[in-house]
C-alpha cells in the first residue's frame, strides 16, 4: 500500500505535529499553527490515519462539558515507527519554507488606489 500524499500542506501537518511527538493535539490547534483552514486539514488528517502514521481520539465528556465547548477530537503519532516516517517524509521535503512577511498575505495583492 502506497503512503499519502506528501503535499506541502501534508508536510506542515507533519511538522508541526513532530514538534512534540508523543503529545496529542486536537484540529483547530493544528489548523491555527499550521495556517490552515480546518475543511482543509481534516482531509489530510484522516489520509495519515489511513496510512497508519496517526490516530485518533475523542476527550472525554465531561472535558468539553465543563468548558462550555464542542467536544475535540485529538490526534497523534501511531508509535514510534510513524514518528520515524513523518520525520522521514519530512527531510526529504527539505527546509520549510519562510511566513510571509507580518501583514501580507501570499497570494493577495495589493488594491489599486483609484
Amino acid at each position: 500500500m502506497a503512503g499519502p500524499r506528501m503535499t506541502p500542506q501534508t508536510i506542515a501537518v507533519l511538522r508541526t505535529l513532530l514538534q512534540a511527538p508523543t503529545e496529542p493535539r486536537y484540529g483547530l490547534d493544528i489548523a491555527r499553527q499550521v495556517g490552515l483552514k480546518t475543511g482543509t486539514l481534516h482531509p489530510i488528517l484522516a489520509r495519515l490515519q489511513r496510512a497508519g502514521l496517526l490516530e485518533s481520539f475523542w476527550e472525554d465528556a465531561a472535558d468539553h462539558e465543563d468548558a462550555g465547548r464542542p467536544r475535540r477530537r485529538y490526534y497523534r503519532f501511531a508509535g514510534h515507527g510513524a514518528i520515524a516516517i513523518a520525520r522521514q517524509a519530512v527531510d526529504r521535503a527539505g527546509p520549510a519554507p519562510a511566513p510571509a512577511p507580518a501583514g501580507r498575505r501570499r497570494g493577495l495583492r495589493p488594491q489599486r488606489e483609484h
